[in-house]
Parts: C-alpha cells; structure tokens; sequence
C-alpha cells in the first residue's frame, strides 16, 4: 500500500533533488544499523518523505557527506549522516512495513519470503517503538473489519487508514504536532489508500480480493470505471488535494518549503494523473517507488 509518494521531478530544483535523495539514504544507513542489513528491504521513498518533512517541522539540520553503502559499494554517494530522527523513522518504516506485508499475505497469499526476510528488523523496531505497532495493529485490524464483500463505502474505508497515519504522524512528531499536520497526515493516508485500490482494481477483481472501487461501481475493468464515473473520481480526489494543500500552507517549517511543496502540491496530483492515464491506455501497474 506504500511508496506512491513522489516528487514531480521537471518541477524539482536540483538542490532539492540532492536533499531527497541524500535523505533516502540517511533513512536506509539507519535501518540497517538500528534492524539490520536485510531490513533495508523494506526502504521506499514514502519514509524519505516523512524524513523531510520531520526534520523540517523540528528545525533538526541535517549533514550531508559522500560516502559508500552496500547497494553502491565503489562510487561515494550523497548521503544525510544518521541522527536520532533518522532512527526513528528507521523504527516506524519495519513497523509499517511489516504489516503492509502481512496484509498482502492475507489478501493474496504473497509476500512470504519478504515477510521472513524483515522479521528480525520488525522485532527490533517493535522494541524500540512499541506504541507505533500498537497504533498500526489497531489501524489494520479496524481496516479487516470494514473490509467485507458487502461494504462499498469508500470514503469509510479510506479513512480509517487516513486515521492511522494522522495518529501516527502525532506520535512521532510529538510537541511538534498539531491540528494542520494531523489533518494533512490524515489526506495523505487517505489518498495513499484510494490510489492503491484504483492502481489494483483489474488485479483485485481478477482474483476476487476486497476493493472499494469494485463493490461500488463493479466495472468490467479501471479503464471503465475511470470512464463511467469520472466526475466521481474527480470529485474525490480534488477534495484530498484541497485537504493536503489548506493544511500543508499553515503549517511552519523551519527551512525552506519547496521540497515539501513539490511532494505534496506537485507530486501526489502528477501520480494520480500517471495511473488514470496509466489505465485509460490499458497498461498495467507503474513501478512504486
């Protein structure tokens, strides 16, 4: 269900550029060194993003360095040094992660090997962040019980994942939460959960797992649902985008706004429009980041 999240990048200066991608693997650093190598796995740009976007909201500078990792062992790359915020998150993406894919395992059996892969990782980040996994149990099993074959109630649904990562952006960000970044969480969480549902819709209904999408409007396939129901689709999209841009303008961050801009006024509009267009042509699922 993660790693739609993505800068809009003809729109995206070049020092910004740098910034996300050097926080990317400041994230990755500090998962292998707080859960473990093979944890690094679970790494999508979904965290770098909430890496970003935490320590800018706290004022926490970040250093950058040169240096080598494993997936790039000859050539230096740019990369944010690991701090207390980057652990954190570390924690926060296996507990995340974990759960993702023990979802996918319900739903359609895959994933195992993944599963088994970060299962140390999540043990250690279970340890170190115990109230996150509470927050994500609680927030999945709500989701299994609205998740039936009778309940077409997408915005019900949606929210309720919408909720979690509102409630979890308030754990994480502590004295530095507040009403507009608990709402902002909350229309992320929400669209990350409507645009996976539309991406899967010609899987899900192949093989007959649960979809808001299809118990609502059952098209024979997403290249008719966005057809038949566009005012639909427009509608409900268009008011998360207006959710995470009123909120997003009255948040204060203690750098500069533009990667963050980018991200949330740029980039979750331009991939929503991807998969539409992505589906109209009859192509399948993009790459996640």
């Amino acid at each position: 269900m993660f790693g739609y999240i993505a800068t809009d990048d003809p729109y995206l200066y070049k020092k910004d550029d740098v910034l996300y991608k050097s926080m990317y693997c400041g994230v990755c650093k500090s998962i292998g060194a707080t859960c473990g190598q093979m944890a690094r796995l679970s790494l999508t740009y979904d965290i770098a993003f909430l890496s970003v976007f935490y320590h800018n909201l706290t004022g926490n500078d970040v250093v950058i360095e040169k240096s080598r990792c494993i997936a790039h062992p000859i050539r230096k790359r740019q990369i944010a040094k690991r701090d207390k915020l980057f652990d954190e998150l570390a924690s926060v993406n296996l507990i995340l992660a974990k759960y993702k894919v023990g979802d996918d395992k319900i739903d359609s059996g895959k994933g195992r090997v993944k599963n088994l892969l970060i299962s140390r990782g999540y043990k250690k980040a279970k340890k170190n962040l115990p109230e996150i996994d509470v927050l994500v149990k609680q927030g999945y099993d709500r989701l299994r019980s609205l998740e039936t074959p009778d309940n077409g109630l997408i915005d019900e649904v949606s929210e309720v994942f919408g909720n979690m990562l509102a409630e979890i952006s308030d754990q994480v960000f502590k004295e530095y939460k507040n009403k507009f970044t608990h709402k902002l969480f909350f229309y992320i969480g929400k669209w990350i959960y409507l645009i996976d549902a539309l991406d899967d819709y010609d899987k899900d209904k192949k093989n007959g797992e649960y979809n808001p999408f299809v118990i609502r409007y059952n098209s024979k396939d997403c290249k008719s649902l966005i057809t038949d129901n566009s005012d639909d689709l427009d509608f409900m999209f268009a008011e998360i985008f207006t959710g995470i841009k009123e909120n997003f303008v009255n948040i204060k961050f203690k750098f500069n706004r533009d990667l963050l801009a980018n991200i949330l006024l740029r980039g979750i509009p331009d991939k929503t429009q991807s998969i539409i267009k992505q589906k109209l042509a009859g192509k399948g699922k993009p790459r996640k980041a």
